[in-house]
């Protein structure tokens, strides 16, 4: 594992609790941060906490509740003086419908946590940042965002989202020492991935010319560097992870 300094940053990690988030908040703590993990889900949090010790702090957060997303943000600050890196990962993929078909209210959850959910997190650490003067934010999209996936148009669409978003904070951020990207991985073996269909999982795989899904710690790898010091001179950009499936 390559050496990526972030001794001395206090990191947040929504969904931080299991899955691709997991495997985030692992490679921030062993590159030298504290986290404060987000998640919805208490027995997961309890248990990430209870693995990663003082390096940790747990939070019951539903990102897509203004109130909540506030109340975190000010005890994270209260319990760690702090807030440097926010890593925008908490998310769903909801069922695999036909875009004409899927139910509206499962479309709008969808959208409300993958999409209003990454906004209001920025809306409640921004400002924290702006006033220290440093801040790297890195948002968890998708290749979906990019190229769309059949039976799966709310979570396309609010990934697209999520990259727009980003390059509009990444305009407004640019002259505050806050610096936000995002990243557009291909499917990786998690437990949200589990919950498409066989169909739609070999679909995935077939999108993928190195035939292989992602690794967990490979999106891990590569949000570490953008929540560093070392990325300094990239705002506002969307890095791939996909195996090759990108084409732009």
């Amino acid at each position: 594992m390559n050496s990526i300094d972030l001794n001395g940053r206090v990191a947040v990690v929504t969904g931080g609790a299991k899955g691709l988030g997991a495997a985030i908040v692992t490679r921030l703590i062993a590159s030298g941060a504290k986290v404060a993990i987000w998640d919805i889900d208490p027995a997961s949090l309890d248990a990430a906490v209870a693995h990663h010790g003082d390096s940790s702090a747990g939070f019951r957060v539903d990102v897509a509740n203004l109130d909540s997303v506030n109340k975190a943000t000010a005890d994270t600050i209260s319990r760690f003086g702090q807030i440097d890196i926010l890593v925008n990962n908490a998310g769903i993929s909801g069922p695999n419908i036909n875009g004409w078909e899927y139910p509206v209210d499962e479309w709008r959850q969808v959208v409300e946590i993958d999409l209003f959910g990454v906004y209001y997190c920025c809306r409640a650490v921004i400002p924290h940042m702006i006033s220290g003067g440093y801040g790297r934010i890195v948002n968890i999209a998708s290749i979906s965002g990019k190229e769309g996936n059949p039976t799966a148009t709310p979570y396309a669409a609010a990934k697209a989202g999520v990259m727009a978003m980003t390059k509009s904070f990444g305009k407004e951020l640019v002259k505050t020492g806050v610096i936000i990207n995002s990243v557009a991985p291909a499917a990786f073996e998690t437990d949200i991935f589990k919950q498409n269909t066989p169909e739609f999982i070999d679909y995935m795989l077939s999108k993928i010319p190195m035939g292989r899904f992602g690794r967990p710690e490979e999106l891990g790898a590569l949000v570490a560097w953008l929540s560093s010091e070392d990325c300094s001179f990239s705002t506002g950009a969307v890095y791939d992870i996909s195996g090759g499936r990108a084409t732009y």
